[in-house]
């Protein structure tokens, strides 16, 4: 079923696991995603970069899940991940997206209150899920170099409080992209941050880190998982071993490769949140 975020996220929040959050750069990618999903009862988002939006078009992007969401027999939800304009997450919402992340981390603090508000209160009207982040995940997202700065409890606080988001992202030293060497995570700070936010937290920046890191991170309060650098490169692989082949010119011969791969994938990222079988 096609659906907004915030139920499934709210159960993981009240089961103790996390709902996994895959991006799709293309319909052989949605398709695995919810595929993956099925075949392990699992909700899941599907989630798009403004770059992959202009690419695919937001009207594309919600067709194909769309599509494959309303066949399902498992939640899935369309989130517009880290989009810094209030006309940006508009249009999302009015083509059909069930949840945004409005990232205003470039605005001075005052100013980023106010912008998430505002889409607080636009996204409200319409039953969208709204995502906000306080500090900065490091790494490159979407075109763009940031270095780690930690969320601060206290001024998280005052953030959720004062703009309503449904769900909050952390800065807990994840970043995008693939990590040189283990990441190093502040896991001092998930602790303090579930028990004063009153709202389900996120982790960004999941490809690459360890099981073990992520399961610890779900134990000390995180209730959504973006994995997205990982998928990339799953897919990418299995083309490029398909590709190997110089007669290969059948594009469903080489897609249908990459699509298994990460169906694979993603059945283990399902499995490593704990939401398989939390779609019953």
């Amino acid at each position: 079923m096609y659906t907004t975020s915030k139920e499934m996220i709210q159960k993981a929040r009240a089961g103790g696991y996390a709902v996994p959050a895959f991006n799709a750069e293309n319909l052989e990618m949605v398709q695995a995603i919810v595929a993956a999903a099925s075949q392990l009862r699992s909700p899941v988002m599907i989630q798009t970069t403004p770059t992959t939006v202009k690419y695919l078009t937001l009207r594309q992007a919600v067709a194909m899940v769309r599509a494959e969401g309303e066949t399902a027999d498992v939640p899935v939800a369309l989130h517009l991940d880290h989009c810094e304009s209030f006309e940006g997450v508009r249009a999302a919402v009015q083509e059909g997206y069930t949840s945004v992340m409005i990232d205003g981390s470039k605005l001075p603090y005052e100013e980023n209150i106010a912008l998430t508000r505002k889409v607080v209160e636009m996204a409200a009207a319409r039953g969208v899920t709204v995502e906000a982040e306080l500090g900065t995940v490091g790494g490159k997202e979407d075109g763009r170099s940031a270095q780690i700065a930690y969320t601060d409890p206290a001024e998280a606080v005052d953030f959720f409080t004062r703009t309503g988001v449904d769900i909050f992202a952390v800065a807990i030293g994840t970043a995008h992209g693939f990590y040189k060497g283990e990441p190093k995570l502040n896991f001092d700070l998930l602790a303090p941050l579930r028990d004063k936010i009153d709202a389900p937290l996120v982790l960004h920046g999941g490809s690459g880190i360890p099981d073990e890191m992520i399961r610890r991170t779900i134990e000390l309060g995180i209730n959504k998982v973006n994995f997205a650098t990982e998928l990339r490169a799953a897919a990418t692989k299995a083309v490029r071993v398909a590709l190997e082949d110089e007669a290969m010119i059948d594009p469903k011969k080489y897609m249908g490769p990459a699509r298994e791969a990460v169906i694979e994938l993603c059945r283990h990222k399902i499995q490593l949140c704990g939401s398989d079988g939390k779609a019953d």
